[in-house]
């Protein structure tokens, strides 16, 4: 056990920097993609939920240590992680898609009319 604390106190924590550089890189790539690229829209949505499952992957091994010896209760906190990541995103959307609905129904202006 004096082994491994010596071992972590002595040395630079390599894997946190590459996965802190690896991070920054596909985020570049991720903003390249969107601004520069000039590629057709489909295919832009589809490379940046690529290089977004990726990132995820990436952190979860680097920074959130679940290839550990024993990652079994963390699967439980990243289970409700991806829940409450799929409520905000399905939530954006139906907010995005029908929200503007009930300003077209109020004549516009998304403000309620009153009687007064």
């Amino acid at each position: 056990m004096s082994e491994h604390t010596e071992h972590s106190e002595s040395s630079i924590p390599v894997k946190h920097i590459i996965g802190f550089i690896a991070s920054i890189v596909l985020t570049l790539v991720a903003a390249y993609t969107t601004v520069m690229s000039g590629l057709p829209v489909p295919w832009i949505i589809a490379i940046i939920m690529i290089l977004a499952v990726i990132q995820a992957v990436l952190q979860l091994v680097m920074f959130m240590h679940i290839a550990e010896k024993n990652p079994i209760p963390q699967y439980g906190n990243i289970l409700f992680g991806f829940f409450i990541a799929a409520v905000v995103i399905a939530g954006s959307i139906w907010v995005m898609s029908f929200g503007m609905s009930d300003m077209d129904m109020n004549g516009g202006s998304g403000e309620e009319h009153s009687d007064h």
